[in-house]
Order: structure tokens, then sequence, then C-alpha cells
């Protein structure tokens, strides 16, 4: 027997090249042109073959060393015949180099790279850095464990696995950022608000389950402002002060009696839809604690001025951590509305397992022509957001039309009884 040295073969402009694989081991015997080691350069990732066969003696390389020609690889022993020995020192010049993306037939079983790194070619890293995968998690189908693109592909769609329309499996990935926050300036780290780290989950299971389609559109509300600002006790003569949303509540219910997909859930188990007799309208309250949503049980059983209290009353509940937590759930569907802050038009999420939502924001005046004449009018602001399973976009409009003729002139006064 006697021994040989399988070096780094020209790779030309190669320098310094990172080994990123040891595709052998000590006491493997193997074969000539069996791959080595791979090694991966900032432009391509080639495998270096055997130029003998025989048993190899030992490894002189190590994962994350930078290589160049002429380094040794192994000392490999192998049968002393005079065939060979010619062979051993007339060593070519250059030896086979696997090119990128050379897909084998034979698949022997993974080989765990010993840096704990999923090995793959610079452009199969890229492609799945482009889709926010995480290379050393992708399993390899390829020679020794390699990551191909079709596995990079595989991945993906295992993480996101969509089964009448429900998703039933989806793995994140923790993201670190290349930079800390505190290298640009100084900074305060705070822990995240209980109500917020309840309902963070919530709302990135709606925003990812559930097809969102929003609406917007715009309500002239004149004459159910003045309405609203006309109310007074009849026996003490008191103004009485109601709310808008008091208003939209009574409305929204004269909504969903007219279009029942708004009053209804999907069963997560089938293919069926859950139609809800009753009317319990859901309202975000804005706390010092985070956002809520508490619901306001047989609105359609109630009057203007009695939605309001409740109102007022289920809002100060929140505020003070007193509201039973039942009252969260069993809605009809919900209003979030931002008119005592601001804005015009945003992009409610919908609170499942209901299927829509309305957003509401802050009224303004607007000047108009009617009969030849400018005059000013009320106008509300309203972002609606539904199932797109359930709910189409014809329904969706008929819906907003619907809703702004209740809140409109000629149903103002129908609402207040």
């Amino acid at each position: 027997m006697t021994t040989t040295k399988i070096t780094i073969p020209d790779m030309g402009d190669f320098k310094d090249v990172e080994v990123i694989e040891i595709l052998v081991k000590k006491g493997q015997t193997i074969k000539k042109n069996d791959s080595l080691i791979t090694l991966e350069s900032d432009k391509s990732s080639v495998e270096v073959p055997s130029t003998h066969e025989g048993k190899i003696n030992e490894v002189k390389v190590s994962v994350g060393d930078k290589v160049n020609q002429g380094d040794i690889i192994l000392i490999l022993e192998i049968k002393s015949s005079s065939n060979e020995k010619k062979e051993v020192q007339q060593q070519p010049k250059s030896q086979k180099i696997i090119k990128q993306n050379t897909i084998e037939k034979q698949a022997p079983a993974p080989v765990v790279p010993l840096s704990g790194k999923s090995s793959a070619s610079p452009n199969v890293r890229k492609f799945a850095r482009e889709l926010g995968a995480d290379i050393s998690k992708i399993p390899g189908t390829q020679r020794s464990g390699r990551v191909s693109t079709a596995d990079v592909k595989n991945f993906i769609r295992s993480q996101v696995t969509v089964d009448q329309g429900q998703i039933q499996k989806k793995e994140t990935s923790k993201h670190i950022e290349e930079y800390q926050h505190e290298e640009f300036g100084e900074i305060k780290i705070e822990e995240l608000p209980r109500v917020k780290k309840l309902s963070g989950p919530h709302l990135v299971r709606s925003w990812t389950e559930i097809p969102h389609v929003t609406q917007h559109d715009e309500i002239d509300v004149t004459e159910m402002e003045q309405f609203r600002n006309t109310l007074y006790d009849y026996y003490t003569g008191e103004k009485i002060k109601v709310t808008p949303l008091a208003f939209i509540a009574k409305a929204l219910v004269s909504a969903l009696k007219e279009f029942p997909n708004f009053n209804a859930s999907l069963d997560p188990n089938s293919s069926k839809v859950i139609y809800k007799k009753y009317f319990h309208i859901g309202f975000a309250v804005d706390t010092p604690h985070g956002l809520m949503v508490p619901k306001i049980r047989d609105v359609d059983q109630m009057s203007i001025q009695k939605i309001g209290e409740e109102l007022k009353n289920t809002s100060q509940l929140c505020r003070d951590l007193k509201i039973d937590k039942k009252e969260f759930f069993g809605g009809s569907m919900t209003i979030s509305s931002l008119g005592g802050i601001g804005g015009t038009h945003f992009t409610p999420i919908i609170n499942p397992p209901e299927v829509a939502i309305l957003g509401v924001g802050k009224s303004f005046d607007r000047l108009v022509k009617i009969k030849n004449k400018i005059v000013s009018r009320k106008i509300l602001p309203i972002s609606l957001s539904y199932d797109h399973r359930l709910i189409d976009g014809a329904e969706g409009a008929r819906f907003c039309v619907y809703l702004g003729k209740c809140l409109g002139k000629d149903f103002a006064f129908k609402l207040a009884i």
C-alpha cells in the first residue's frame, strides 16, 4: 500500500476560496471522480473530485478554510501497483470541476455539513433570500444534502398549505436585523402592553387567512346630523347628547338584515356558512392598555339613546379592565371609528370569525351644487372591509349604498325610533 496527496486543482481566477462542505470522511473508501469537497466563491460553487481510488487516510481541510491551488485536501491510501505509481508521479495539472447547479442522478442519503449549514449554490441562496426563506432550514434532496431551486420552492409551499380556503400550516422564521438599533443612536426598550400581545396573533391570523377587500365610500349625513343636534328630553327640556356612532350602529343593523351574508361566519371545518339571527355589534375601543373590541348585544332592540348609553358604559369598563372576557366574542359585525381623532379612509382588519368590518372616518363639510345653489353638506367617509370568500364586490357596493340611505335624509327619523 502507498499514499498520495489530493490537492486543490488549478481554478483559474479563484483565490482564497472557502470550503463550505466536506463530502467524505476519514476511513471512507472512494472511487475516482467522487466529489471530495465543495468550494464557494462570490460567483459560483464547485465540487472538487478525486483523481484516484482508495481509502482516505486523513482529511487535511475543514469547513470554513480558505484554500488555493496546490493546497492538500486529503491523504489517500491506494494500492501499490506499477500503473498507479506512475499515475501518482504524474498527477494531472487540472482536475475535473463540477459546474454550478449540476444535478446528479444518484442521490445517496443526505450528509449534514460539518458547519451545520445547508449547502447550496450562490444562485440558490439568492433565490431563497428573495423568497424570505432561511436556507439553513431547507432540507436538500441532492447529493450530500445539497439544496436545489426545487427544494426551495417545495419548502415555501410547505410553509403555507391552503385547504378549502384555510391555511393549515405556516411557519415563520425570526428576522435578524443586520445592524442593531442602538448602533445609530440612543434607544429605549419597553415591554409590549399585554392587550397588544394578546391581539397581535389574532390580527396576523386575520390578515393572512382572510382575503380582504376594502371598499371606500362617502355618505351625506347632513340631515342625520341636524336631527342629532336637535334631540332633547321631552320632560326636562335638556338636550340629549348622542354620539353619531349610535346612529351608525342602528343603520348597520338595518343593513345586516338586508344583506345576511354580512351577519355570518364561515365554518373552518367545512364549506358551510353560519348565518346569525342575532345582532351583536362590536366597537373598537381605544384604551391606555391597547385596542379592545367589546360587543353591544341585541342592538336591533335598542333605541338610539340606549345604544349611546351602552357605548359609554362598555367603553368605561374596557378602560378600567373590568369587562368580562366573553363580551369580546359572539359578534355580528364590528365598527372601527376614528371620527373622534381624525382622518378619512383607512383599511380596517376583519375581526374573525366575523366576515366584515366597517371603518368610519371624521365627517367633513363639502360644498355641492343642488338645484343651482351652492350649499354645504356634511360628509361621512366610510371604509368597508369584507371576506371575499363569502362577499363579492357587487354585494359590498350594494351594502355601502344601502347604508348610505339608512344614514341619509330618508331614514334619519326612522332609525331614531
